[in-house]
């Protein structure tokens, strides 16, 4: 008896991540639909999730999405635009800008963290904690690998 090879195990890594992310996508423009958020750009979720789940500071949110500043700036003045982030002066340096979330930005974040927390609830039921959790690392791994060759000459 032979035994059959899983078709995951025949595929390149970066297919089964765009897969992946496909699989959350789709459900986070689902609930971005149902809950009448359909003009939020394309990584607007990325920036409304950083501020809303982690405060991350908005230079470190456009370092990591590896666009231009201007590309950035872009999508930064359409979430401002749509009324999903707000920017004031900071307090402490008149010359900086704060940017924040507006009652919208925080509704569109839950909407969003509501998605990927059913996502995760669903692979819940088809794959174990440990191996959920060995995932993680893995994709941990390989984000630590970028930054690696980021900081390289």
């Amino acid at each position: 008896m032979t035994k059959e090879t899983p078709w995951y195990e025949d595929i390149a890594f970066p297919v089964l991540l765009r897969g992946a992310r496909r699989t959350f996508s789709s459900a986070i423009g689902v609930a971005y639909i149902e809950a009448g958020f359909d003009d939020i750009p394309r990584n607007g979720s990325y920036v409304l999730g950083a501020i809303a789940n982690y405060g991350t500071p908005l230079h470190e949110i456009i370092k990591e999405l590896g666009t231009s500043k201007q590309a950035a700036g872009q999508l930064v003045d359409t979430l401002v635009s749509r009324g999903y982030l707000e920017r004031t002066e900071d307090p402490e340096d008149r010359r900086r800008l704060t940017v924040t979330l507006t009652e919208r930005g925080r509704f569109a974040a839950s909407t969003l963290k509501g998605a990927i927390e059913d996502v995760e609830s669903h692979l819940a039921e088809h794959v174990n904690a440990d191996h959920v959790m060995h995932a993680r690392e893995t994709l941990a791994a390989l984000i630590h690998l970028g930054h690696d060759h980021d900081e390289e000459p």
